[in-house]
């Protein structure tokens, strides 16, 4: 059991000023941002991922290390509160930067072989929309609303896995909805939007069991609290109101911002419902468009929906439609 006893009540003076070089965390982070930007180089001009990407992924890896080594982490085997703060940076804004950098389409512009690789099962089974929602689920409730918590107390390897762990599941869950990778299956929009709301589900369960709970949760880990510290139910359900509302407001935060994205690109719009709907547009405006066409019919889906001649004929059926 870690006794965190010895720290000082936590101020503003504490949270800046505390600081830990964790130097394992520093190498891994150098490693996997020299690995990026070689690999990124390797592509030269011909490289699609823009340079704000590049930035949001070395600012992900950044954040990532500045919360494990900044007063976050250290005081967060003593408030159950900021322990929570540290779980839905590390597994919902971290992430998003990462994703937002374009890791794997990184890796895929390096040559035909690595694309093959991204391509595979293995990696497509492992990007899954499915596979992310699963996995994110899973280690939210998981370690939450089981002894994961006591056993992590007890155990500083069991501590780093859980961190490593909440970047992994995040990355993955973020990957299938708001992430554009070349190398992953197209979903539609309203597809990502929807996983979002999904994503609410698990944050919202163990946010409520929380906030409601009575009893201490987690007697191992409220054993090392510090004197200073508040009441360990009162703590756990200020962690729980934390999970619920900054977990919720996360996700509808990434829905909103892809929906801005959606309206902000015709590409994007086009994409909106699927390849479904898009046909089902394109072969309606087709038959409009034959019946104003004196040559012969068209053939579904023959005429541009893009096209003035399309929109004309989308003009007309509605003014056909308000006759009727």
């Amino acid at each position: 059991m870690h006794d965190h006893g010895s720290l000082p009540a936590l101020g503003w003076s504490e949270f800046f000023t505390t600081w830990s070089l964790q130097p394992v965390w520093l190498l891994a982070v150098v490693v996997i941002g020299a690995g990026y930007l070689t690999l990124r180089n390797a592509a030269g001009a011909a490289s699609t991922v823009k340079g704000w990407r590049v930035a949001s992924f070395l600012t992900g890896l950044g954040l990532m290390y500045v919360v494990i080594a900044s007063a976050i982490n250290a005081y967060a085997m003593a408030l159950a509160w900021m322990h929570m703060v540290l779980h839905l940076t590390l597994i919902m804004v971290v992430p998003a930067l990462l994703v937002l950098g374009h890791p794997l389409t990184v890796i895929a512009e390096t040559g035909p072989r690595a694309e093959r690789v991204m391509r595979s099962l293995p990696v497509t089974l492992l990007i899954h929309p499915v596979t992310g929602t699963l996995v994110y689920s899973v280690v939210i409730i998981g370690t939450h609303l089981s002894g994961f918590m006591d056993a992590m107390a007890q155990s500083v390897p069991l501590m780093v896995g859980e961190q490593v762990l909440y970047v992994v599941a995040g990355f993955l869950f973020l990957t299938s909805t708001i992430g554009e990778e070349k190398v992953r299956t197209d979903m539609p929009y309203l597809g990502r939007i929807a996983l979002l709301v999904v994503g609410m589900v698990p944050d919202t369960i163990v946010g409520i069991v929380m906030l409601q709970s009575e009893h201490v949760l987690y007697p191992v880990y409220s054993a090392a609290r510090p004197d200073w510290a508040p009441d360990a139910v009162k703590d756990i359900q200020t962690a729980g109101g934390l999970m619920w509302a900054a977990g919720d407001a996360g996700m509808m935060f990434l829905a909103i911002g892809l929906v801005i994205a959606v309206v902000s690109s015709a590409e994007r719009r086009t994409k909106m419902t699927g390849r479904f709907l898009d046909g089902v547009r394109s072969t309606r405006l087709a038959q409009e468009s034959a019946r104003g066409v004196p040559e012969g019919p068209a053939e579904p889906g023959s005429v541009d929906p893009d096209s003035d001649e399309a929109l004309d004929a989308y003009n007309a059926m509605l003014a056909r439609m308000n006759q009727q």
